[in-house]
């Protein structure tokens, strides 16, 4: 296939006027076949989406445990554009945990199958090793100190899928069990009521991401910078950012993009399972979520739970509404995940030899076509 008259997103991070070639499911320098051509109509070509922090949409939530919950989220987020995801577990009893994880590396198992969704790449623990203090909705009964042994009973379960498990770092044991699986995850810091000394001696020991910065930890202010100013200073730190537009408020995410520059942001959704549905009453973790026009927030308390803001939205809101440059909105929501996940010699790029994962979007960035394995699916 050869898809023209298009502006592609390239490999340094930039629009320029081009053609993409397909064949056999992945990018290449030519066409091999030579039956198709599509005319682009002057679409922004970019790489498919990569989503590490999500729960669920559509009524599915990735702790439901189930093919068919996992089934409609890859559905759904390959129809906008969201083409590989890793999805978040929240804080749950250990077993349960481990059901999850198994759940997921069987449909991995079974990938061919998924024709229409995304793929699943990988798997972010948000829980169980995380503050009371700054837990937000996940439930304060079941997070437990952080353990090795705990986490390897995850990673087995997973079949090597967990990419991410979160620490809260001011808690005792932590800093030792960081040191006790660093190389084997990637240690994120999150819910957490860390000074700035506490996050940043965790950061110097090995920990290399933040969930989704400024929510679940500690203000940064003049006096404190908790965790958010230990991010700043540790430049090997990747960190996610919410862009729907209730979390993070447009001036913060602008200093953000100021702050920590395009390279080290990762633009993630958050979101629960009544993304693409209408407003009304879900659960999130167990417990019960309002959703409101964008806001999910639980009814016992009213903390944020999760979000109801696909990535693509997301990616729209920051350039529409925020001021962020397409080109870096593109670089935080696809090069940078990919990165991030270990994957970007498959995802990530319109670069020959990788998966053929392509959005087009028109000057107002709607959707007019997505492409998995090089096959059109909208």
């Amino acid at each position: 296939m050869r898809i023209k008259n298009v502006r592609v997103f390239t490999e340094n991070q930039v629009f320029e006027e081009g053609e993409i070639h397909i064949s056999d499911g992945l990018f290449t320098e030519k066409s091999g076949d030579g039956k198709e051509t599509l005319d682009g109509g002057g679409c922004y070509a970019i790489p498919g989406l990569t989503d590490i922090h999500l729960h669920g949409c559509r009524g599915a939530d990735f702790c439901d445990g189930t093919p068919g919950a996992l089934e409609t989220i890859a559905r759904y987020e390959a129809s906008v554009g969201v083409t590989t995801f890793a999805p978040a577990v929240m804080t749950l009893p250990v077993r349960e945990l481990e059901a999850i994880l198994a759940a997921a590396a069987d449909y991995c198992k079974n990938d061919k199958k998924h024709r229409y969704g995304a793929d699943l790449a990988g798997i972010n623990m948000e829980g169980p090793f995380i503050s009371r203090e700054r837990k937000g909705a996940q439930n304060g009964a079941d997070i437990i100190p952080c353990s090795a042994a705990v986490f390897r009973r995850f990673q087995r379960a997973a079949e090597g899928l967990v990419k991410y498990i979160a620490i809260a770092p001011e808690i005792p044991g932590a800093l030792p069990f960081l040191e006790q699986v660093r190389g084997e995850v990637r240690v994120s810091v999150g819910h957490t009521d860390a000074s700035y000394e506490q996050a940043k001696e965790a950061f110097d020991r090995g920990a290399c991401h933040a969930v989704h910065l400024y929510n679940g930890m500690a203000p940064f202010t003049s006096r404190a910078p908790g965790a958010v100013g230990a991010v700043c200073d540790s430049g090997h730190v990747t960190a996610e950012l919410i862009c729907d537009g209730i979390h993070v408020h447009p001036s913060v995410v602008r200093a953000t993009f100021k702050m920590l520059g395009r390279e080290r942001i990762i633009l993630i959704s958050d979101s629960m399972r009544g993304t693409g549905m209408p407003d009304g009453r879900y659960t999130l973790g167990g417990q019960s979520v309002r959703v409101e026009g964008r806001r999910a927030a639980l009814e016992n308390g009213g903390a944020l739970a999760g979000s109801v803001t696909d990535l693509m939205d997301c990616m729209r809101i920051a350039v529409r509404e925020m001021g962020i440059p397409l080109e870096d909105a593109v670089t935080c929501a696809a090069v940078n995940p990919a990165k991030s996940l270990g994957e970007y010699g498959t995802y990530g790029s319109i670069s020959p030899g990788k998966k053929a994962h392509l959005v087009l979007l028109d000057q107002t960035l709607n959707i007019r076509a997505v492409f998995k394995d090089g096959e059109r699916i909208r």
